[in-house]
């Protein structure tokens, strides 16, 4: 009988997010007789909990809901969940006795690049270890090439894009590093999401006889729904008529709903929060808009793309690679300018619709769940 290789997986909650989502995808569709996971969550939270397998042995160091706002009541609660997880960066040993019970592990996974620390402090030093980077890290401040650069003390180096491979073979110093970098494709459940998206829902909250925008995603000020807001307005003044969707939440909602006060948009532009199931207001709308500052590798693109919908972004990591350079999408410059344009370019010409419907119909998608599955399975067996 085959020997199961042993996984430590480490993540910090499985809230509704992209990497999050592509993590329970994996872990739906690897297999139980050829490995034994334990997924090891800071904050044993989110609607993907519900998802993991049931052979997955689940770790958590706090319970609790996510805390997305700075309230005076919520500031102790979250200064002591930072600390108690500090304490086990610290003294990792602790960790790996109490909670983890002595087990030994074949590989260590850092599912998220956040994650690199509590990885790399181990004190498991046989182990292979791998970090999974889901987000454009040279875009967020707080990585600093000196960071970065520690990502090379890991065995392999996932990445989700070819400008985050570039970017990472820049910072390498020699080709052992430059090796340790690998392209993957995130893992896209192609039935599921239109199985998903084929469900009635009775809040849609417009008539299709408008052209209708959709943008899905946490409300942070990376995803520039305040430049979103700014260029609906414009297009409206100047005697554009369409609509707005923007599904999700986050620590800025209360300041995106403000601005969309301030515009006075509340007849054409709704924020719904948060949506488990986005899917079927994906499927009722006519255009995806994304206005986002950066990214990774936006998952959400991919569904659109499962959904055959015509798509405008902005220039940031893995839209060239999803969009196949524009072949499947408009690819505007990363700025209001580049987002009004994109919108613009859909209200004016009613034929590219029809034409990116044809492409994308027409493509072999490369992120199907079946490639990437095995893909991530071939790195693990052979790290």
């Amino acid at each position: 009988m085959l020997k199961k290789k042993k996984i430590l997986i480490r993540i910090g909650s499985l809230r509704h997010g992209g990497a999050e989502k592509v993590l329970v995808t994996f872990l739906k569709n690897i297999s139980p007789e050829k490995y034994e996971v334990d997924l090891l969550i800071n904050l044993y939270s989110g609607i993907y909990i519900k998802e993991v397998p049931s052979w997955v042995n689940v770790f958590y160091l706090l319970k609790g809901e996510m805390i997305t706002t700075n309230r005076p009541l919520e500031i102790p609660v979250k200064a002591y969940r930072v600390l108690y997880q500090k304490i086990f960066l610290w003294f990792p040993s602790l960790l790996y006795k109490f909670v983890l019970k002595n087990k030994k592990y074949d590989v260590e996974l850092a599912a998220i690049h956040g994650m690199y620390q509590e990885i790399l402090s181990s004190p498991q030093k046989d182990s292979k270890k791998i970090i999974w980077v889901q987000n454009d890290i040279f875009n967020v401040k707080e990585y600093t090439p000196d960071i970065i650069r520690e990502f090379f003390k890991f065995d392999k180096i996932l990445v989700i894009s070819n400008k985050l491979q570039e970017e990472m073979h820049k910072l390498a110093k020699n080709d052992q590093e430059k090796q340790s970098v690998i392209k993957i494709y995130n893992p896209i459940d192609r039935e599921d999401t239109l199985k998903k998206a084929n469900i009635e829902i009775e809040d849609y909250p417009f008539s299709n006889d408008i052209p209708t925008f959709v943008s899905v995603g946490t409300v942070y000020p990376q995803k520039g729904y305040d430049r979103l807001l700014e260029v609906h307005k414009k297009l409206l003044d100047e005697g554009f008529r369409h609509q707005l969707i923007i599904i999700g939440d986050g620590y800025d909602l209360d300041n995106i709903q403000a601005l969309l006060e301030k515009l006075e948009l509340q007849k054409t532009a709704k924020m719904l929060g948060f949506r488990s199931n986005p899917y079927p207001y994906l499927q009722k709308a006519d255009f995806y808009i994304m206005s986002s500052r950066h990214e990774g590798f936006p998952t959400i693109i991919a569904e659109a793309l499962i959904l055959n919908k015509p798509i405008s972004a902005t220039d940031i990591s893995g839209i060239k690679d999803l969009l196949q350079d524009g072949k499947l999408g408009i690819i505007t410059p990363n700025s209001e300018d580049g987002i009004y344009e994109g919108m613009k370019k859909f209200l004016t010409d009613h034929t590219l619709s029809v034409h990116y419907k044809k492409e994308i119909e027409q493509t072999d998608l490369p992120f199907v769940l079946e490639k990437s599955v095995q893909h991530l399975q071939e790195i693990i067996d052979t790290v």
